[in-house]
C-alpha cells in the first residue's frame, strides 16, 4: 500500500512506513497553523490525496499536526473516507489508526484527540491574550515603534522603545506647523522635503496627525491604553491639531482662476463691501464694486497693497539692543523658576508611577479572584482618572514653562523675521500671516488701514 507521510524526511515516519511495508508515494509538508481555517497548502495536499484511485495510508506524526480544529471539514472528509475503507489515517506518535474496522472506543479516542488538540491551542491563545493584555496595561507597545520612536535591544536581551531624537523633532515640528492653520497637507509635504529631504505620501502625514501615541495614548483593537514612553507632544497640541483638521474638512469656498493673494481679506472703508480682485492686461487690481452707490473708489494694483503690508511687518521689528536686553531678562527669570519646576515635576512623576503600580496590582487581584469584575472596573476607572489628572498637570507644568520662556524667545526672534517671511512666502502662507497679525483690513482711497489682532499668534 502506498503511503503519504507528513512531514517529509521524518526518520520516525520513514521507519514506520518501512516497518509496515508501505512505499512512500509522496512526502508532504506545510507551514500553516493547524488551528487556522485558511490553509491553502493543506488544501493542495488534501486534493492530491483525494485524487488517488487506489487505497492509500496517510501517515502523520500526531493528530494535532493534522488539525487543531474539531470543526475542520477537511478532517471530517478524511475520516469518512477512512471509515468507507478508501484510505487509512495513521498517527504514529499517538498510536492511532483510523480505518473501516475501528471500534467505537477508538472512534471516541480520535474525537478526544481532536478536542484535546483544540483545547491546547485555545489555552495557548488565552495565555497569549492575557499576557498581551497585561503588557498593554503596563503601557508596553507590542508592535513596531511609530515614526519618532525606535525599537531597541537592551544588553539583557529584552526589547524596548525609546525616542528617536531627530525623528521626534520632525514629528513635533509637523504638529506645531499644522496647528497654526497656515499649512495644508501639501504645504507640509513641501516643507518636509525642503527642510529635511523627506518625501512622504500625503496619507502618511494624515495618519501621523491623528495618532495619539505621540502624546501618550496607544490604540490597540479600538481600545485606548496609556503608554509608558516619553510623549513627543502635549495633549493640548494634539487637540489643537484636531480642531484645525476638522476646520479643514469643512467644504471650502472655491474660487475659479488664479488664487489672488488678498481675496476676501479687505473691505471698502467707505461702504464696507468686500474688495474684488480682477485681472487686467496681466496685472491684478483690487476695487470696490460700489454696489451700494458710486463713491469714486479707485482701482489699486496688488503690488501697491503688498508694499503697504510689507511695511507693516517691517515696522514690527525691534531694535537689536532692545531685543537682546529683553531676552537676557527672560533668561534671568527662567533660571529663578527652574528649582520650583523640578520639584513639582518630580512630585507629579512619582505620583504617576505610584498610580500605574496600583493599576498593575489591581489587575493581578482580578486575575487571582480577589476582587469582582464590577469592583475592578470601578477601581480601575478611578485610578485612570487620577492618572489623567496627573498627566494633564504635568503637561500644564511644562506648557507654562514653555509659554513663558521658550515660546516667548521664539516669538521675539520671529517678530524680527516677519518682514522676510511675508515677502518670501507663498500666497496661502502670506494670507495666514496676515490673518494672525492683522484684522479689519480696509481700503480708504488708495491707502490700506488695519487693526492689530488683540491676541496674535505667530507659529
Amino acid at each position: 500500500m502506498p503511503g503519504t507521510s507528513y512531514p517529509p524526511k521524518s526518520p520516525a515516519l520513514e521507519n514506520y512506513c518501512k516497518n509496515k511495508g508501505y512505499t512512500i508515494a509522496q512526502p508532504c509538508s506545510f507551514d500553516e497553523s493547524a488551528y487556522s481555517n485558511n490553509r491553502e497548502e493543506f488544501d493542495t495536499i488534501i486534493n492530491m490525496i483525494m485524487a488517488y484511485t487506489e487505497k492509500i495510508a496517510v501517515c502523520c506524526d500526531k493528530v494535532d499536526r493534522l488539525s487543531r480544529n474539531v470543526f475542520d471539514k477537511r478532517i471530517s472528509v478524511l475520516y469518512e473516507r477512512a471509515l468507507q475503507d478508501e484510505l487509512e489515517l495513521h498517527f504514529v506518535s499517538d498510536g492511532q489508526v483510523i480505518n473501516s474496522s475501528i471500534s467505537a472506543v477508538e472512534k471516541f479516542q480520535f474525537s478526544i484527540s481532536l478536542e484535546l488538540a483544540k483545547y491546547y491551542s485555545d489555552a495557548i491563545s488565552d495565555n497569549v491574550r492575557r499576557a498581551m493584555e497585561q503588557k498593554l496595561r503596563k503601557g508596553e507597545w507590542l508592535s513596531k515603534a511609530p515614526y519618532g520612536y525606535k525599537n531597541i535591544r537592551k544588553p539583557d536581551g529584552s526589547s524596548d522603545i525609546i525616542v528617536d531624537e531627530y525623528a521626534a523633532q520632525i514629528v513635533k515640528k509637523i504638529f506645531e506647523l499644522y496647528a497654526t492653520g497656515a499649512y495644508s497637507m501639501n504645504l507640509l509635504l513641501e516643507k518636509l522635503k525642503k527642510d529635511y529631504g523627506i518625501c512622504w505620501p500625503k496619507s502618511q502625514i494624515g495618519k501621523l496627525l491623528v495618532n495619539p501615541f505621540f502624546h501618550g495614548t496607544m490604540i490597540v483593537n479600538g481600545k485606548e491604553y496609556p503608554h509608558r514612553y516619553p510623549p513627543i507632544i502635549s495633549q493640548a497640541l494634539f487637540e489643537q491639531v484636531k480642531q484645525v483638521r476638522e476646520s479643514f474638512d469643512k467644504k471650502p469656498i472655491k474660487y475659479a482662476g488664479k488664487p489672488f493673494a488678498y481675496r476676501g481679506l479687505i473691505r471698502c472703508g467707505d461702504c464696507g463691501l468686500a474688495i474684488t480682485p480682477e485681472m487686467h492686461k496681466g496685472f491684478v487690481y483690487y476695487h470696490c464694486t460700489q454696489y451700494r452707490g458710486k463713491h469714486g473708489a479707485p482701482w489699486i494694483r496688488e503690488e501697491k497693497i503688498t508694499k503697504q503690508l510689507a511695511q507693516v511687518f517691517e515696522n514690527l521689528q525691534m531694535p537689536k539692543e532692545v531685543l537682546e536686553q529683553t531676552l537676557e531678562t527672560l533668561d534671568e527669570v527662567h533660571h529663578q523658576k527652574i528649582e520650583f519646576h523640578n520639584k513639582e515635576f518630580d512630585h507629579l512623576t512619582n505620583k504617576q508611577k505610584e498610580l500605574t503600580t496600583m493599576i498593575d496590582n489591581l489587575y493581578m487581584d482580578k486575575l487571582k479572584g480577589r476582587i469582582t469584575e464590577s469592583d475592578y472596573d470601578r477601581f480601575y476607572q478611578s485610578l485612570r482618572d487620577q492618572i489623567t489628572d496627573v498627566t494633564i498637570r504635568l503637561e500644564q507644568l511644562q506648557e507654562a514653562e514653555d509659554n513663558y520662556y521658550t515660546t516667548s524667545r521664539y516669538v521675539l526672534k520671529l517678530v524680527n523675521q516677519a518682514h522676510h517671511l511675508f515677502i518670501s512666502s507663498e500666497v496661502e502662507e502670506k494670507r495666514q500671516l496676515i490673518k494672525r497679525v492683522l484684522s479689519n483690513l480696509r481700503i480708504e482711497g488708495e491707502s490700506l488701514h488695519w487693526d492689530v489682532q488683540k491676541n496674535p499668534s505667530i507659529s
